[in-house]
């Protein structure tokens, strides 16, 4: 199992590009109802909360989750630019949600980083987090191995048939299609889709 905080604390951190995923701002910028007219947005594996601070920046109150305590530290150190907020805390465990309440998650590889058999337990924790009627906004990693990655993970392949199946026992796919923007060298590697948890 990767230690996620050893690899804050090493600056072993590849996949923080230093500044927010291209398909957010994509959504953000074309309205997407989704996200800009959520209550509060949850970014799980927010790391140093690049994404977070992108949802801010339009007006989303937004809460990323991170199991690094570096991670969150770096995060909270950053200036703050509107509603948001860093928890520290595992996705799987119900204590940091007391208390709070979203209507929406931004999924940007925290899916592709956990262990391939905790994926039922990723869906049944989004079914858990979001209420009836909430949305699940992912950003799917389908081929992540930049080159010289080893293929074995973290991060971990996924397919689009895998990803319904995980989710289909709670949410209904509503919106799906590869975006236009992407970090250099993901383009047309992702695929973003829309859930909404069924009552």
């Amino acid at each position: 199992m990767t230690d996620w905080e050893d690899r804050w604390q090493k600056n072993e951190t590849p996949w923080d590009k230093g500044y927010g995923a291209p398909p957010l701002t994509e959504c953000l910028d074309l309205g997407m109802e989704e996200l800009l007219g959520a209550r509060q947005v949850l970014v799980p594996g927010c790391g140093s909360g690049h994404d977070v601070r992108e949802l801010a920046s339009r007006g989303i109150g937004a809460t990323g989750l991170d199991l690094s305590p570096t991670a969150v530290t770096r995060a909270r150190a950053m200036p703050k630019i509107g509603h948001e907020d860093y928890l520290c805390g595992s996705l799987f465990e119900a204590d940091w949600r007391i208390g709070r309440e979203f209507d929406t998650v931004w999924e940007h590889t925290c899916f592709c980083a956990i262990d391939p058999a905790l994926r039922v337990a990723y869906a049944r924790a989004m079914a858990e987090i979001l209420p009836p009627g909430g949305h699940l906004v992912g950003l799917f990693f389908l081929t992540p191995w930049d080159p010289g990655e080893k293929e074995e993970g973290p991060p971990f392949a996924v397919s689009r048939e895998e990803v319904e199946a995980l989710f289909a026992p709670h949410f209904e796919l509503r919106k799906d299609r590869v975006p236009e923007r992407a970090y250099p060298g993901r383009e047309g590697r992702e695929w973003l889709t829309v859930f909404k948890r069924r009552n």
